[in-house]
């Protein structure tokens, strides 16, 4: 295998799945012997969310106070300008990471700027304006090669678009996301007044796909068992406007009876640095994360890498690379199966199972097979010949 010098984009340097993914994928493709450089638009100009171990680079980009369609055409246009010289195109290999730099590569692909990219589909989203969807697909339909991180997805693009999609999965840095506790985890507990619970951890935000509100409701239900629970909804950073969701949200946890705030029954975090996520983890007595609509959904194995047991639903892509006795897998429309499974992963003997089929299945998930797995795809794209590299 040649060394290949790689333009990684993503939609944004916030702790994000797809970020997250994109910056470990890099760091796995370094350690192999290529060059991996993570490109995302920061217009808040402080990089990204944690420092990493492969180059990156932050593209300048303004603020923008509008609607979605005027944000998504800012960022793309942002990935233009940096992309606009063949200088800054100097690399072998163009792969995007979301439909904001996929747009952006297809225009430079039109130049003659560059040969093509490959284009990796986290998930999908359904939009309801005609342009953000319309650009999905163009960020999909003229890629050169199609990857997903899961089956599932890959299934439905390809009958969806008539394409062939190699399917490369995710990954877990065991040396950070582990069972053994730091300095830190005191202080997340002391930070937000975690007590003694037990505690339910969320991770997404109040977003529509995460199901938070059904979250919230089964919360409350186990409220009524556990008086002393907390709900900790860690992160939400999203370029998308969750407004509405997040209103409906709050009405929820508003007519249950449950305050928000430090210490409180609810604690809502927003966005962490990765060097407390896994406190939280490790705090948690429970993962919930029975979403409507995932890509792989990372944290389950980061959840699992610490020790801590997971709620899903009972629907791909969980049912994909989980089996039955590794995680508890609910109906996400039915809050009191939710609930029940809150209640299931308290039991002693049931979380010592979990924790150990977590463990496992966390182990089984290296971010180095992961980039592996992207590396006959990349040579079919590579624009030139390197010098070869010994892995």
């Amino acid at each position: 295998m040649t060394a290949l010098r790689i333009a990684i984009l993503t939609h944004s340097t916030n702790p994000r799945g797809g970020v997250a993914h994109c910056l470990a994928l890099a760091e796995a493709l370094c350690t192999l012997g290529h060059e991996a450089v993570v490109h995302a638009p920061d217009p808040s100009g402080r990089g990204f969310f944690r420092a990493a171990a492969c180059p990156t680079v932050s593209v300048a980009a303004k603020p923008i106070a509008g609607t979605t369609v005027e944000l998504v055409r800012a960022r793309i246009d942002d990935f233009l300008r940096h992309f606009a010289s063949p200088a800054a195109c100097d690399f072998d290999v163009f792969h995007a990471h979301c439909g904001i730099g996929g747009n952006a590569l297809a225009t430079l692909k039109h130049r003659r700027l560059i040969p093509g990219f490959v284009r990796t589909i986290h998930h999908v989203d359904s939009f309801s304006d005609p342009l953000l969807a319309e650009w999905q697909d163009r960020s999909i339909q003229e890629a050169t090669r199609l990857l997903s991180v899961s089956r599932a997805w890959a299934d439905r693009i390809e009958d969806g678009f008539g394409t062939k999609i190699g399917v490369v999965g995710n990954g877990v840095d065991l040396s950070i996301y582990r069972e053994a506790p730091t300095e830190v985890d005191a202080i997340v507990r002391e930070r937000w007044g975690i007590g003694v619970g037990p505690i339910v951890l969320s991770v997404g935000g109040f977003e529509e796909r995460k199901n938070t509100a059904g979250i919230i409701e089964a919360f409350a239900l186990l409220r009524r068992r556990h008086r002393q629970a907390q709900l900790v909804v860690v992160g939400g950073a999203s370029l998308l406007d969750h407004a509405s969701y997040d209103a409906r949200c709050r009405a929820t946890l508003s007519a249950c009876g449950l305050a928000v705030g430090r210490g409180e029954a609810v604690i809502a975090t927003g966005p962490v640095s990765q060097d407390e996520m896994p406190a939280f983890y490790r705090r948690a007595d429970v993962l919930a994360f029975p979403s409507w609509k995932e890509g792989f959904g990372l944290c389950v194995l980061e959840a699992m890498a610490c020790g801590t047991p997971a709620i899903v639903s009972r629907m791909p892509p969980f049912t994909e690379y989980l089996q039955s006795d590794d995680a508890l897998f609910v109906d996400p429309g039915d809050p009191r199966d939710i609930a029940d499974a809150m209640t299931a992963a308290l039991a002693p003997m049931t979380r010592a199972s979990l924790r150990a089929a977590g463990a496992a299945r966390a182990a089984a998930h290296s971010w180095r097979a992961c980039a592996e797995r992207h590396l006959a795809t990349y040579a079919a794209c590579a624009r030139v010949e390197r010098e070869p590299i010994h892995a």
